[in-house]
């Protein structure tokens, strides 16, 4: 059997191509870190572990976290790391678990940082489903017919088959109404067909949210995304001036802080605009709040907040087997990590009936790489206008760095 030989760390900046910019933060590059995890075959399992606000980590605090504790964990280490610094990252000598599901239980049970799991997660993934030789998508798919992913809700509502191409949105960022109308026409014609716009509590949200729609035309899906900009009843007022305006807006995404179960079930039975919950939502935890409180009809499953794929899996079918809309996100990160929640997104229905002529979409939240001004891996996922290209090779389709 193969072992696990080294777990590789690479620091990585990548320009993108303007400013991103949120209610939250406002960055001109992608900051972030990608786990590589080696076998004694060669293979190499890719993950990432996005660097933010919102995952609440430092590049510093994300290396610690792996080649410390997180390293133990799936080499089976009691404590401290082997081998010698190289100039990607550490060299970690260890065997490959026997049992796959027992390395990732071990990480989903870490009281690690979220980010953190996902990066050794996701690479543990990878490599399993490279040692298999299937892509990831079809490594996952089977992970459920099969019932490992352990929820215990029933998956009837995922698809039988994973889907090859997602469609994604695109987000406008932060910005006044001219410069977002314009930008708007501009992703319109490149064929994007669902525009999410970011929003502050400074903004004039009405007339920048009029001005997109008179850009983007009455056949495009708009969403608004708040994070976490308003109290309830600034959202409440906020989401019913652009319903009176008849703006037709698809959803309206964390519009109160994160732990406000009551607010956010305040703005859910105040307005008809749809409430889909982010930053509210890391974990199986979370969702039971959200149940309880019947705070939102619907929820944005992000890797760098469940902790990677298993968890993600698990938080999936438990969302679905409740009635609850899943739209899969991500971070500001690369196509590694992009990549494997492009493989969750696979398992989702290819439609559910939705179709922007009804003002709703089936796109998932995945343009982040598209920010990017280059890939700093070679191989994985393609972005084709709205849609990605999931990688029908092995895992997630990548062959190595591409940076320095």
């Amino acid at each position: 059997m193969a072992r696990l030989r080294e777990v590789r760390v690479h620091r990585v900046r990548v320009p993108l191509v303007g400013h991103f910019t949120t209610a939250v933060r406002s960055a001109t590059e992608l900051e972030t870190v990608l786990v590589e995890a080696i076998d004694s075959d060669g293979f190499s399992g890719w993950g990432e572990a996005p660097i933010s606000k919102v995952t609440r980590l430092s590049t510093e605090q994300t290396v610690a976290s792996i080649e410390g504790p997180l390293a133990a964990l799936v080499l089976h280490q009691d404590g401290g790391l082997h081998g010698t610094n190289a100039h990607s990252g550490t060299g970690l000598g260890g065997a490959l678990p026997g049992e796959l599901s027992e390395s990732l239980a071990r990480l989903e049970q870490s009281t690690e940082p979220p980010a953190a799991r996902m990066a050794m997660d996701c690479a543990l993934h990878d490599l399993a489903a490279q040692q298999h030789g299937v892509d990831l998508a079809t490594y996952l798919a089977s992970i459920i017919a099969s019932g490992e992913a352990q929820s215990g809700f029933g998956i009837k509502a995922l698809a039988k088959v994973p889907q090859v191409k997602i469609e994604t949105d695109i987000t406008l960022s932060v910005a006044p109404p001219a410069e977002l109308a314009t930008k708007a026409a501009a992703h319109v014609a490149a064929g994007f067909r669902c525009l999410k716009v970011k929003l502050d509590a400074r903004m004039d949200v009405l007339a920048s949210m009029q001005a997109v729609r008179a850009a983007a035309g009455d056949q495009t899906v708009l969403r608004i995304d708040a994070n976490q900009a308003f109290n309830a009843s600034e959202a409440i007022r906020v989401i019913r001036a652009l319903e009176d305006a008849g703006l037709n807006i698809e959803l309206a995404e964390q519009p109160v802080p994160a732990g406000d179960w009551a607010g956010l079930a305040q703005v859910s039975a105040a307005v008809e605009t749809p409430v889909l919950a982010d930053e509210s939502l890391w974990n199986l935890q979370d969702l039971e709040q959200l149940l309880r409180y019947q705070a939102a009809p619907m929820v944005n499953i992000k890797l760098a907040k469940t902790g990677g794929l298993r968890h993600g899996l698990r938080l999936l079918e438990r969302a679905t087997a409740e009635g609850i809309d899943v739209v899969i996100g991500c971070m500001l990160e690369s196509h590694v990590g992009i990549g494997a929640a492009v493989a969750l997104a696979a398992q989702l229905p290819a439609s559910d009936g939705r179709s922007a002529s009804d003002g709703r979409s089936a796109a998932q939240d995945l343009d982040g790489g598209l920010w990017l001004t280059a890939s700093p891996v070679r191989g994985g996922i393609e972005y084709q206008g709205m849609n990605i290209q999931r990688s029908t090779a092995p895992g997630l389709g990548i062959s190595g760095l591409a940076l320095g």
